[in-house]
Formats: structure tokens, sequence, C-alpha cells
């Protein structure tokens, strides 16, 4: 079964079950890490036949990689500070981050 994705790229997200705020890079339709990082990390167990989402981390380095049942849009609404920002997203505007263009 086919699942259309909640959230976009550029679109600022709060992990609910982890409590971080963060911003949408990347999204996959389905789960599309390996058998032995999902067994380590992914504890909960979330499926994997919808999608996942990357997320750069407000307040930090890392990177994460989401499934959809723990993101909610984020209600704060101010922007995210992370230093690969500025290299993926220009403008802040509305709760949502514009894609450098060259950018995929």
């Amino acid at each position: 079964m086919e699942h259309t994705a909640n959230f976009f790229v550029g679109q600022v997200v709060h992990h609910h079950r982890f409590d971080y705020r963060g911003v949408v890079y990347d999204v996959d339709a389905t789960f599309q890490g390996t058998d032995e990082w999902y067994d380590a990390v992914a504890r909960s167990r979330p499926p994997r036949d919808q999608p996942w989402y990357h997320v750069l981390v407000d307040q930090g380095g890392p990177t994460t990689y989401v499934a959809e049942r723990h993101l909610e849009p984020d209600t704060e609404g101010g922007p995210i500070d992370h230093p690969a920002l500025g290299e993926l997203f220009g403008t802040f505007h509305d709760g949502r981050y514009a894609l450098k263009r060259g950018v995929q």
C-alpha cells in the first residue's frame, strides 16, 4: 500500500517521542536503511512501508532518520540552528525553509 508523505523538504518538524525540533532535508517513501540499523536503532519498530525523513536536528550537529509516526508539525514557528542549514537551505518564511537552487 502506497502512503503519501505528510511532511516535506524544508518543513520544520517536532519529534514527539524524543522532543526535539528539526528541518526535513530529504524524504524516503519507505525505509531505506539496512536491517542492521533498523534492528539496532529503531527500537519502537516503526513501519518500514511508510515514509521516513532525514532531519537536521535543532541546536546540534547530528542528523536523524525518522519514521513518520514520530513526527508532527512544529508549533514553535521559529527557525532552527544547525551547522549544515546554510548548505542546503536559503530563506526561512512561515515555518519553512526554501531549498537553495541546485540542491536536490
